[in-house]
């Protein structure tokens, strides 16, 4: 319960700093938004991969190889989409920032999640 509480803490934290980045007055631009995309798509390829890829084998495989690399691409453009907004004049520096640090503390969230869920036998991904 508690790491539940904890994760969802974390969550609302991380999309706070991605509205204070969007919504304060000195900003006022709401591209920054289109991360929320990024967020819903990270799990994603992962979550597939263990659904097909049986875990009694020991060694590398190589559909989980390729969920954690489409995974760490997505991660890395959900890093990257603010900062060529902020290259680009779309947005100020210091939104970028706000949701950088919302990027972080998302993805720490979601990581923390399947640390936490990830290996316990009585919840799975495999029972939807």
């Amino acid at each position: 319960v508690a790491a539940l509480i904890s994760l969802s803490f974390g969550g609302a934290v991380g999309l706070m700093f991605l509205m204070l980045g969007c919504a304060l007055p000195q900003y006022n631009q709401y591209w920054p938004l289109f991360v929320l995309f990024f967020y819903i798509l990270s799990p994603i390829p992962y979550c597939i991969a263990r659904r097909l890829v049986d875990d009694t084998d020991a060694t590398s495989n190589a559909c989980k190889e390729l969920a954690i690399f489409l995974t760490t691409g997505i991660v890395v453009s959900a890093f990257g989409l603010p900062i060529v907004f902020a290259r680009a004049a779309l947005i100020y520096w210091g939104a970028c920032a706000l949701v950088l640090t919302g990027n972080t503390v998302i993805f720490a969230t979601i990581l923390g999640f399947f640390l936490v869920f990830g290996s316990n036998d009585d919840f799975s991904w495999q029972q939807w």
